[in-house]
């Protein structure tokens, strides 16, 4: 589906936004961002089965999130923060896109008011 307007759709960002919407991954990923963790770590205050947090973990890494590395037996992660730019640049130009027509409105709501005070 193209939409009028979004010539600079990624569709990284469909990866990115789908990894974050759910609160697992997001607790993950803030876990994360204090240092590289073990999956076991990962999956300790979650409640979940291993195999549960793995597949939370392979959305991460697709997304480009998260990275992981296997050093013997154990499987450590570690956050990707650069991953998250393409998120921020979107939403900045999608605040400055709504800041724009906030302030068109304004001005327009203003120009009427003062044309019914004449």
């Amino acid at each position: 589906m193209i939409v009028r307007g979004m010539a600079k759709y990624d569709p990284d960002l469909s990866l990115l936004f789908h990894a974050l919407s759910d609160p697992t991954r997001r607790a993950m990923l803030e876990r994360l961002a204090r240092g590289p963790a073990a999956v076991t770590e990962l999956a300790g205050p979650t409640g979940l089965r291993l195999p549960t947090v793995l597949r939370h973990l392979s959305v991460l890494e697709e997304a480009g999130l998260i990275t992981s590395a296997k050093d013997g037996r154990v499987r450590s992660c570690a956050l990707v923060p650069q991953a998250l730019v393409p998120m921020t640049d979107w939403l900045e130009g999608q605040r400055a896109l709504w800041e724009a027509r906030l302030d068109r409105l304004d001005d327009y709501v203003t120009r009427l008011m003062k044309e019914r005070e004449r």
